[in-house]
């Protein structure tokens, strides 16, 4: 049995749908089961990752984890059921901003994974790490802004990334938490292409038909205003690591099709998947 944690997000329940496709027992914690609309026969508990006592019956019979967190969450409680469960294999959905071997982690994004992976090892349980820098998801931001423009606004125009689609990462995850030989590997997992932000609006907005363009804002006040609504430190740590790529190629990766034997996908088909999404 296979339980997904964090499975009514976006990599979680892809996942999820992945290993049921594939015939899978696969189990989904949720805190609200009943709206959970995950597959028929994936089978959904209830339980909460702040509320230790919960997550017992949820692991019974588990023999591996798919973990995704939100940014922020404790993970020590369902570790620690974890462990005390007999699970077998954590695979853990980390950050492509983590640095091995640091001292000190060089943001807040940084040091929340990479404690999270410490407390994965500490718990003697075989583990994968798979680290995701910009997920293709990201875009999904722009959609607010499209519903009466043809214009995206945002600062770093000339950031570059190697966007993913979530259906990548959840094949990867399917074949780490079924599959033989992960155990202590860290996978550094991308797109199969490095686009600027600018480049990907062009991109959405020839899958949409719309002549969309990107908009070049002053990172300053963008980020003075998310710090309104947002973690200010979370923040300054996204648009640094932004700011960091302007200019220079985005690292990619073969992981994907080395790890499920297909190409990974471009941001053009994650776009033409997402249609519904921009209205």
């Amino acid at each position: 049995m296979i339980l997904v944690v964090g499975a009514t997000a976006h990599f979680g329940r892809q996942t999820v749908e992945t290993l049921a496709a594939e015939g899978h027992r696969v189990r989904a914690l949720s805190r609200e089961p009943g709206k959970a609309g995950l597959p028929a026969g994936v089978e959904v508990v209830r339980g909460d990752l702040t509320l230790e006592e919960t997550l017992a019956p949820a692991l019974s019979g588990v023999d591996a984890v798919f973990l995704v967190l939100p940014y922020g969450m404790d993970a020590a409680p369902l570790l620690r059921a974890t462990r005390r469960a007999g699970v077998r294999r954590i695979v853990f959905l980390s950050s492509g901003a983590v640095i091995d071997g640091a001292g000190e982690q060089p943001d807040v994004i940084a040091a929340y994974h990479h404690g999270v992976e410490q407390a994965v090892k500490a718990t003697g349980v075989e583990w994968t790490f798979l680290r995701l820098f910009f997920p293709a998801v990201n875009s999904l931001s722009y959609a607010m802004q499209l519903g009466g423009s043809d214009v995206v606004r945002g600062a770093y125009a000339g950031a570059t990334s190697a966007p993913i689609h979530e259906g990548d990462v959840a094949a990867v995850a399917a074949r780490v938490l079924t599959g033989d030989g992960h155990a202590g590997k860290v996978y550094e997992l991308t797109g199969p292409e490095s686009m600027t932000q600018a480049e990907q609006v062009g991109v959405l907005g020839t899958v949409l038909g719309r002549p969309l363009r990107f908009e070049e804002l002053d990172a300053g006040p963008v980020r003075a205003q998310l710090g309104q609504f947002m973690d200010p430190a979370f923040v300054n740590a996204l648009f640094d690591l932004m700011e960091a790529t302007v200019g220079k190629p985005a690292p990619v990766g073969s992981l994907v099709e080395e790890l499920t034997g297909r190409p990974a996908r471009t941001y053009a088909q994650w776009a033409a998947d997402h249609l519904a999404d921009f209205g």
